[in-house]
């Protein structure tokens, strides 16, 4: 049985994948200050702290490595200074991996990496789409992205040297339940659900959102599969926001509560980011499962079920 190490397999993302991991018959190790449900074993270390991520690393004695974790809270990673705190842990967590057997390495980058000054603004309300691959320059407009970028450059390098398998999957914007609040569905549904109105923007720019568990299991094929280099995580379709506030208003029976134009969007704002996922799909063999639709109705169902939860509770 393989053998993989992820980082933040209790988060967003990670716990999906641990998930799709576990079904593609790994046996799966995390480390971290959480324990996912369902691994085979847990390592508990800070992995900000290099001696207890180290000896996290060589205990696990993996194969695989999945590398998930990173700076999270919604409105504070794209300038936070942890940004370069987490840079310096992923190389050193990498080279351990390596200098003791590991052989096969998957990390998470993020479409703001990509250069989106190069795409049409929201204000010329662009009618085509621009699709960004894997080939697209990527000239970084934040902390978040400059680091991500900076350390796939890096981690690109030492895999030649070091003789390590690496591939990079490029996610783009996520949705489901259980999402933290500052992110957009989660958000919104919560909002609706609570009686409470909803300041957005026109919502005319398009994003390309992908469902958690689709991404979960998109980085369990990717790993699965030896593909080298970077791969965009997404659905391959963008939709506009207004078109995901409208199908959750629609959800919630509350539309009515959603004031589309009370909040401003700067006219540089790019009209549309949208992945090219031709290389996930024909050479990782991946294709999301979830339509924006199920998706929501999903979402949703989950979010009003939490809510009659925790309003039940003692």
């Amino acid at each position: 049985m393989r053998r993989v190490l992820v980082t933040g397999g209790a988060g967003f993302v990670g716990r999906h994948a641990v998930a799709a991991l576990i079904a593609r018959g790994f046996e799966v190790h995390a480390v971290g200050r959480t324990a996912p449900p369902g691994v085979h074993a847990f390592h508990p270390a800070d992995l900000l702290d290099a001696s207890q991520r180290r000896a996290a690393v060589r205990a696990a004695g993996a194969s695989h490595l999945l590398h998930l974790a990173w700076v999270t809270e919604p409105g504070r990673y794209w300038h936070a200074p942890d940004n370069l705190d987490w840079t310096a842990a992923s190389l050193e967590l990498v080279r351990t991996f390596r200098e003791t057997g590991g052989r096969r390495a998957v990390v998470a980058g993020t479409c703001a990496e990509y250069d989106w000054t190069a795409l049409a603004p929201v204000s010329q309300r662009a009618a085509t789409s621009e699709r960004l691959d894997e080939t697209a320059p990527c000239r970084p407009a934040t902390l978040y992205g400059a680091a991500k970028d900076g350390l796939r450059r890096i981690l690109a390098s030492y895999a030649v040297t070091a003789g390590l398998s690496l591939s990079w999957g490029r996610l783009f914007y996520l949705y489901g339940p259980g999402e933290t609040p500052g992110r957009l569905v989660g958000d919104a549904v919560r909002a609706l659900l609570t009686g409470q109105r909803l300041a957005t923007s026109e919502g005319r720019q398009r994003r390309d959102f992908l469902h958690v568990a689709d991404a979960g299991a998109a980085f369990a094929a990717l790993l699965t599969s030896g593909v080298e280099g970077p791969v965009n995580i997404g659905s391959g379709h963008a939709v506009s926001v207004r078109q995901i506030l409208k199908g959750i208003g629609d959800l919630t029976g509350r539309p009515d509560l959603i004031d589309f134009g009370a909040r401003p969007l700067s006219a540089a704002e790019p009209a549309c980011i949208e992945a090219d996922i031709r290389r996930l799909t024909d050479a990782v063999g991946f294709s999301p499962r979830y339509g924006l639709e199920t998706g929501l109705a999903e979402t949703v169902t989950a979010w009003r079920a939490a809510l009659s939860n925790a309003a039940s509770g003692p």
